[in-house]
């Protein structure tokens, strides 16, 4: 029954936007005491930016923001009430919903960035990469694939020795970057069988990858525990501030304007208080534009925003190092990267059923989903956890009141909730949301038909 009602509360607020209601319509946020979680990340920047620029409060909404131990303690936050939402990996409401790991029914609204994460190897492992990379004046050409990994990862395994790289969770984005990047150089980063109880993820590996939360990565690469690791800023310039590791790819160069964050919370939340949600989701896309507006200005203002001990707590010049237009490889190798964070260009904000689906595939790749799916069930789950819906109330909103223009989003009354296909892959590989069998088909590495 409340089901129903949500659905014909949600269809008159969606007649407001054809001039058929006013703005006041929308009415007053049915909980307006919130407290929202993330992780000590740049990419949480609109949690930060709508909380400073006030536009929760012009939503008549008082958040609190805290920060979390890591993404397990996260989730469960939420799940168990005491976040009403948090910066999520993409992968966590997807996997929480289909029951990997935990099980709950999590839905995102809003896609909070694309791009900016990193690949970062040790010093030692860079010097004995160099040998087989391209240097065109005197720097190495860009982008730098695995292949030119390959042979030190070989060398190891001929030694007996392990070569391990972390990543920040199992259902990360940065898991499923790292992994793509490996394997599109040869390099098997092993399969994951959580029917057989295995969740480790090293079946067949080449590399081994393991779980490091992000702040801990560059000591963690120091102490030599790890010799590479996957993750988001500004942990990848720190390591490169500290003259410990390399970055030697951006996942913007692995699949460019990949998905990265959302914002997460239970489909129960958003189903008891639609009215909030909605204007959660108005705050976050007035924060997203003002990160991004007149080709980056305000992100000097959001980097000492960010560098706050309460948010992500690094250094000012640590942060600015990317998310101001720029990337570091090689100690001194800046280079122009002006899309390595992108939170509202290019349509970033919008929760594409094809970003799910892509993720999806790569949980099916690796065995994380251990038996073949039907291309209808990838798109039903992804449509069951990414709300297109509700973006679009809160977007519309937004245009009426005329704090947004209606060309600053997609076209909602022909959007289908998929991106046409997407050909920027380091491997060259295209992907089509809408056929996700034939896509795992293309790959010489990863599950396809089978059950391991």
């Amino acid at each position: 029954m409340f089901r129903q009602v949500t659905h014909k509360f949600l269809l008159t607020i969606g007649l407001a936007f054809f001039g058929q209601a006013s703005f006041a319509e929308l009415g007053e946020p049915e909980k307006d005491e919130l407290t929202f979680g993330f992780i000590k990340l740049t990419d949480m920047a609109p949690i930060a930016i709508a909380y400073e620029n006030g536009y929760f409060e012009d939503e008549g909404l008082y958040v609190t923001i805290e920060a979390q131990a890591n993404w397990k303690v996260l989730l469960d936050g939420v799940i168990d009430g005491k976040l009403d939402g948090a910066h999520m990996l993409a992968g966590q409401p997807l996997a929480a919903t289909i029951g990997y790991g935990t099980k709950a029914h999590i839905v995102t609204p809003f896609s909070m960035d694309l791009n900016g994460n990193g690949i970062t190897v040790s010093n030692e492992i860079w010097a004995q990469m160099k040998q087989y990379i391209p240097v065109k004046d005197g720097k190495p050409v860009h982008p730098i694939k695995a292949d030119y990994l390959k042979p030190v990862v070989e060398k190891f395994k001929e030694e007996g020795e392990p070569f391990k790289m972390g990543m920040v969770f199992p259902v990360s984005t940065h898991n499923y970057e790292l992994r793509y990047w490996l394997a599109s150089g040869g390099i098997h980063p092993g399969y994951y069988a959580p029917h057989k109880g295995d969740t480790a993820g090293n079946i067949d590996a080449d590399a081994l990858l393991s779980v490091t939360p992000p702040p801990q990565m560059p000591s963690t690469l120091e102490a030599g525990t790890i010799h590479g690791y996957c993750v988001g800023e500004p942990w990848n310039q720190q390591a490169v501030f500290k003259g410990i590791g390399v970055p030697v790819i951006t996942d913007y160069e692995i699949w460019k304007n990949n998905p990265e964050k959302v914002f997460g919370m239970t489909q129960e939340f958003t189903e008891k208080y639609p009215i909030t949600t909605i204007r959660v989701v108005k705050a976050l896309i007035r924060a997203a534009k003002w990160l991004d507006e007149d080709d980056n200005a305000n992100r000097p203002a959001a980097v000492k925003i960010l560098s706050q001990s309460n948010y992500v707590g690094a250094d000012e010049d640590v942060i600015a190092n990317s998310m101001t237009g720029t990337f570091e490889y090689e100690k001194g190798d800046k280079r122009n990267v002006p899309d390595f964070n992108v939170f509202f260009r290019y349509n970033a904000t919008y929760p594409y059923y094809s970003d799910a689906i892509w993720y999806l595939t790569q949980m099916r790749r690796w065995g994380q989903i251990p038996e073949p799916k039907s291309d209808d069930w990838y798109i039903k789950t992804a449509s069951d956890v990414y709300k297109p819906d509700l973006y679009a109330l809160a977007a519309k909103e937004l245009i009426d009141e005329g704090t947004l223009s209606a060309d600053e989003f997609p076209d909602f009354a022909t959007e289908s909730g998929f991106k046409p296909e997407q050909t920027e892959f380091i491997d060259g590989i295209s992907f089509d949301g809408r056929q996700p069998n034939a896509y795992l088909e293309k790959f010489a590495i990863g599950l396809k038909d089978e059950t391991l």
